[in-house]
């Protein structure tokens, strides 16, 4: 994983949680303006050392539930069933089995948090910052497998990298475009319920891609300065017809382009960590005026 410069490139991203004081290598640059200039929705990184299919989030803190050993993000439901589906097509991942005795992940998947805390991975920064659910597939207990064995390795992982593929078409997807037909960039597209900290935007062509199961959602689209369209769609699981729900917005009162917009590279999910501690101290002083007053009057 280290380049010429000795950096392991798989800590070298920038870090949602914390300040990744890693240098950022010219390696780690491309594929962060790769990632910036494509729309990606889905993407898997693989890796050797164990066999399980890894998710999202690798980081975390209170925001996410650290505390209890799991990060959880808001489309946690859609990387269980995205890590499932590799690990249940692939020849014995779905197993759980471990490399060694201490360790086994139950359905061959687990957390990325769960398993060992890292901060400046792809697979985060991937989600959080290249609106692309992307998680990490562990193919090998050998970390460097000799070549005579790539031929099992690719039948064993033949149809759940198909598979895995298909799932692109999860969800809904769409085309916001103002009142003269012409699509509207920067637009944020969300389901209702499930906010990123760095809110997913339509690309420049003014389409929007949301990986959900299948149910029902409110999915709202924002102009900024204009009110926002909210409409409830009902997802069927268009897998297999390898075509997801197709929903478009048309705004009637924009006519004009919204500024560029992006998320800093900041630690995001600090600031809402510092935000939701500022706001315990403010509760308990109101229950204590509260008990105060009850107390003396």
């Amino acid at each position: 994983r280290y380049n010429k410069n000795g950096e392991d490139l798989n800590r070298n991203f920038p870090d949602a949680f914390e300040s990744n004081n890693a240098s950022i290598q010219p390696e780690t640059q491309a594929i962060m303006n790769w990632i910036k200039n494509e729309t990606f929705v889905l993407s898997a990184n693989l890796h050797g050392g164990a066999l399980v299919a890894s998710y999202t989030f690798d980081n975390g803190n209170s925001v996410t539930g650290s505390f209890k050993g799991y990060s959880r993000s808001p489309d946690d439901d859609v990387f269980i069933h995205l890590a499932k589906t590799y690990s249940y097509n692939h020849a014995s991942m779905y197993r759980g089995t471990g490399c060694d005795n201490r360790q086994t992940f139950p359905e061959g998947i687990t957390n990325g948090y769960s398993w060992y805390q890292l901060e400046g991975g792809m697979q985060d920064y991937n989600y959080v910052w290249g609106q692309c659910f992307e998680i990490t597939l562990e193919l090998s207990c050998c970390k460097y497998p000799p070549e005579d064995q790539l031929e099992k390795f690719w039948r064993d992982n033949k149809v759940a990298l198909i598979e895995y593929i298909k799932q692109v078409h999860l969800g809904v997807k769409g085309q916001v475009t103002d009142k003269n037909g012409n699509p509207i960039p920067n637009a944020i597209v969300e389901a209702e319920g499930r906010p990123h900290v760095c809110p997913y935007r339509t690309n420049q062509h003014g389409e929007y891609f949301l990986l959900l199961l299948p149910g029902t959602y409110v999915i709202n689209a924002t102009v900024p300065g204009f009110k926002s369209m909210l409409k409830t769609v009902e997802i069927p699981d268009n897998t297999g017809n390898l075509s997801a729900l197709k929903h478009d917005f048309s705004f009637s009162e924009v006519s004009i382009r919204p500024r560029a917009a992006s998320c800093p590279k900041i630690p995001l999910y600090q600031g809402l960590e510092q935000a939701s501690a500022a706001v315990k101290p403010t509760l308990q002083i109101l229950v204590l005026m509260t008990v105060m007053l009850v107390i003396f009057t």
